[in-house]
């Protein structure tokens, strides 16, 4: 009786590890192709700042007195309209690198989707328009493309929030698998004495567990911001519309009020904070009655949680400061953590370093997969 419930438990055993096995082969094969033009796409996007630079397209501004005054927004708003007539604006954003820049957004129409708007920087100084290529086309444009939606729009990054579910999947089901292997095994052996695949499946298991926590913290954040889309728009369905449901009825606006003081009227009611930027109405982030001005706390935390203030663009009337829902916050903090950008330059080599070593795990995969579907057809062919 304890020979045959000893020899169930092994059968069971047997079972479950095949089943995971399984799990883990098809998750792994069918988001590999995918997850190798992340991975890829995503190395340059680690140091995208420096690659401007190295290629010259990072904006650069007149060397001026420390002490020169800045313009007023609403001046900015005219240069930026002169700039690009027949225009609108969409948004203004501040940068906390470059106090002379801000970060002007235009387009057809102020709901024109992003990929369609365009992209320059305004020397808040003089209201000299500075061009930036790389975020209107190029190299950088190319690789940020391809990596958050394969230039297909939402169905593209739809697909891509799949495989990421997918890599989540097989990362959780190799742990799984990786448990009772190593119980054969001291930590970090590799057979070198054993065939050319078992040293890859040794180097495979191993890379896979080094880069574990890193790859479930990329995987699971990659989904959310795959995911933005849907967010913003929930977002846009429940607290932007409560927040505006006053003006669901109101006439669509003729003028708007100038923007010049609405950074010191958001100031005033969101104490302790700074704008991160100005939505303009009749964008995606505010309504088609205000000035939406969201504004950031001031540690490396909270720069990436955004409250919004909501202003009256007719009055200059503060309507609402908005809560941030559970899911805003998700994925504001998720898209700066996917690429590594909490931590300067070390947090980038170590986001560079991993991301090369889980491209030598998803090809060591392909190829044990591969050496694996080819060895019966070998043994065959000499029998």
């Amino acid at each position: 009786m304890v020979f045959l419930k000893a020899e169930k438990q092994n059968v069971m055993k047997s079972t479950t590890i095949r089943r995971w096995s399984f799990i883990h082969t098809w998750t792994s094969l069918i988001c590999t192709l995918f997850l190798l033009m992340l991975a890829v796409t995503g190395l340059p996007l680690i140091f995208h700042h420096e690659i401007d630079h190295l290629l010259g397209d990072a904006p650069e501004f007149k060397v001026m007195p420390a002490d020169t005054p800045k313009l007023d927004l609403q001046q900015l708003v005219l240069k930026a309209q002169a700039h690009r007539p027949g225009e609108v604006m969409q948004y203004f954003g501040w940068d906390e690198d470059d106090s002379n820049g801000v970060l002007t957004i235009m387009a057809a129409t102020a709901g024109t989707e992003p990929n369609s708007s365009h992209t320059f920087m305004l020397d808040a100084r003089t209201g000299e328009a500075v061009e930036t290529p790389s975020a209107n086309g190029g190299f950088m444009m190319t690789m940020l493309r391809l990596h958050v939606d394969m230039f297909a729009g939402l169905p593209g990054k739809l697909l891509l929030a799949f495989m990421g579910v997918l890599f989540v999947v097989a990362i959780i089901s190799g742990v799984v698998l990786y448990a009772p292997f190593m119980r054969r095994l001291k930590f970090a052996t590799v057979r070198h004495e054993k065939s050319r695949r078992v040293r890859w499946l040794d180097l495979h298991n191993l890379i896979g567990i080094v880069t574990l926590t890193w790859a479930l913290v990329v995987g699971v954040t990659g989904v959310i911001s795959a995911l933005s889309d849907l967010v913003i728009a929930a977002w846009r369905n429940d607290s932007l519309s409560a927040l505006v449901a006053p003006y669901r009825d109101a006439p669509p606006l003729t003028e708007l009020a100038p923007v010049s003081r609405v950074l010191d009227i958001a100031g005033e009611a969101a104490p302790g904070m700074v704008p991160d930027f100005i939505a303009f109405p009749g964008t995606r982030f505010s309504s088609e009655h205000h000035y939406a001005v969201f504004m950031k706390g001031g540690s490396h935390l909270t720069a990436h949680l955004l409250t919004p203030v909501l202003i009256d663009a007719s009055t200059l009337a503060v309507t609402a400061v908005g809560d941030r829902p559970w899911y805003m916050d998700a994925m504001m903090l998720s898209q700066p953590l996917h690429f590594g950008d909490y931590g300067g330059r070390p947090m980038q080599i170590l986001w560079a370093v991993l991301d090369v070593l889980t491209i030598i795990v998803l090809g060591s995969g392909l190829y044990l997969w591969w050496s694996k579907q080819r060895r019966p057809r070998v043994q065959e062919a000499t029998a």
